[in-house]
């Protein structure tokens, strides 16, 4: 009976080190993303979002994802291979492929070759695909931040530069209802889909919201109402 207790209690033991050690490496490793990891963009604004989306990306991986395959053109296979076998930073993964949106190639072609230099930093990088600090093609990349954060309903600062491309946006403004969004996939309502479009634009995929309210009242209101009022008269005139 002894021998029995002693290995049970061995076994759970054991079983919760190996929960304490899946958890301590989990946390080691996104912890990883954001410790000693500098993009060297050119751009300081540039450095501190791809930061940030290293966070995101480390706590919310399928948002991250979705964001890459639907928005920037990368294929499943190419950003899950990157981020979970090849071990790149989210950061790492979004600029890459946007700098392959903007430029109208492939992700996996910016891929390559960051891989072939990845101790230049991505400004050498982008300035190899011509892509120089303060051009329009930089500007346009910079300007993408602002709507993939918003899909997220993630916070965002703006630059100066960025304010004048926005400039009814105030600073730090993000989606009003972004604690619901954070952390969901596309495809349930919250996702990139349901926080894109201009404000408004949520009554479609909102059953209870203003704009569905104000539909009912007026659909079963008044116009039926007017409706039923002709149709008796009309019968009393018959």
């Amino acid at each position: 009976m002894h021998y029995v207790q002693m290995t049970k209690w061995r076994r759970g033991a054991l079983a919760l080190a190996l929960a304490i050690a899946t958890f301590v490496g989990g946390a080691a490793s996104a912890q990883d993303l954001t410790v000693g990891w500098h993009p060297r963009s050119g751009d300081m604004w540039v450095d501190t979002w791809l930061s940030d989306m290293n966070r995101y990306g480390a706590r919310y991986p399928e948002p991250f994802i979705d964001e890459m395959v639907r928005y920037h053109n990368a294929p499943r296979v190419l950003v899950v291979d990157l981020l979970q076998t090849r071990h790149w930073a989210p950061g790492d993964v979004y600029y890459a492929c946007s700098l392959a949106s903007v430029l109208g190639r492939p992700c996996r072609y910016v891929v390559d070759m960051y891989e072939a230099d990845r101790g230049q930093g991505w400004g050498v990088i982008a300035q190899r695909l011509g892509i120089k600090p303060g051009s329009p093609e930089f500007h346009r990349l910079k300007k993408g931040f602002v709507p993939t954060y918003d899909r997220w309903a993630r916070p965002i600062d703006l630059d100066d530069d960025l304010h004048r491309a926005y400039p009814n946006r105030g600073k730090g403004k993000a989606v009003s209802h972004g604690k619901q969004a954070k952390g969901r996939s596309a495809g349930d309502g919250h996702g990139p889909d349901a926080h894109g479009g201009k404000p408004g634009a949520h009554g479609t995929h909102k059953g209870g919201g203003k704009d569905s309210g104000k539909g009912n009242s007026k659909a079963s209101g008044k116009d039926n109402g007017k409706g039923n009022s002709k149709g008796n008269k009309g019968n009393g005139k018959g």
